[in-house]
């Protein structure tokens, strides 16, 4: 039998002994290593000057900054809009496929799944073009026509999650209402529409944070410099000034200043509403 070299057990003691934890630290310190080198050899290869002129110049910034308030206001009025229409319209959905009656369950089973499955672009683009021409229909206010283009793509999401908030509320509450004298009606207008609201509020406030970034869609759209809003300011001012991603950094900024807050929102109703994951 072939036995290790005296001079080789201790070393091969010493790895035995390593605990996971010793490993792990190890392990943390190596990657946090080869992570600062990694950003020190960007810092170095970076031009620094060039990167400040195109991301951080003055004179383009001066150009966006006095639209960036109402581009803002802009984009959450067509947030607010299309989301109020997508709730209505996909709490009309989610009691359609919870009904007994088949059809209305083939109807808004066949509404989600197409709107599900087509980019919301496509639609924006469908009734700023397609359906005025296509319909003769004239769309007097640019808000109304981003409310239903977006509202109707956003309610095929919504209808699922008002679905399964209206299926997670306790049979008990709706036999302990049918059990004092209300109506099918009542009780779903009185006990379960409620309560499915308060489940499905994280997942709700989630899908205001998603149609607000698709706002952004709507540049396609022929808008006048009132109604621009955020992406339409800053793809106009990219050509208007000579300033580089200025104006595209500076519009970023102001999504995640609208974004952060109704993210936080998301997280606190989650804590709150004991919901956990998507419905």
């Amino acid at each position: 039998m072939i036995s290790a070299p005296p001079d080789a057990r201790p070393a091969l003691a010493g790895r035995a002994r390593m605990s996971p934890r010793r490993k792990a630290r190890i392990s943390r310190r190596v990657q946090y290593v080869v992570l600062i080198i990694v950003v020190i050899a960007v810092a170095l290869a970076t031009d620094w000057e060039r990167v400040g002129s195109a991301f951080f110049n003055p004179e383009s910034f001066r150009t966006i900054a006095s639209r960036l308030p109402r581009a803002t206001l802009n984009t959450v009025t067509y947030m607010v809009a299309a989301f109020t229409a997508g709730l209505g319209l996909g709490l009309v959905l989610a009691l359609m496929k919870l009904s007994t009656v088949r059809l209305y369950r083939v109807l808004a089973t066949g509404y989600i799944e197409f709107f599900r499955g087509i980019p919301a672009l496509l639609v924006v683009i469908a009734f700023g073009y397609g359906v005025p021409t296509a319909f003769d229909v004239r769309f007097d206010s640019i808000i109304l026509q981003i409310a239903i283009a977006l509202g109707i793509v956003s309610a095929a999401y919504i209808a699922e999650t008002l679905r399964a908030g209206i299926q997670a509320v306790p049979k008990g509450q709706v036999e302990a209402a049918r059990s004092l004298g209300m109506s099918s009606t009542g009780t779903l207008i009185h006990v379960v529409i409620p309560q499915a609201f308060r489940i499905v509020l994280p997942p709700l406030t989630n899908e205001a944070v998603l149609l607000l970034k698709d706002t952004s869609l709507v540049f396609v759209l022929p808008l006048t410099p009132l109604t621009y809003e955020l992406t339409r300011l800053g793809r106009g001012a990219l050509s208007e000034a000579d300033g580089g991603m200025t104006s595209i950094l500076a519009v970023g900024v102001m999504y995640l200043l609208i974004t952060i807050p109704l993210s936080s929102l998301t997280r606190w109703l989650e804590r709150t509403t004991g919901y956990k994951g998507h419905v």
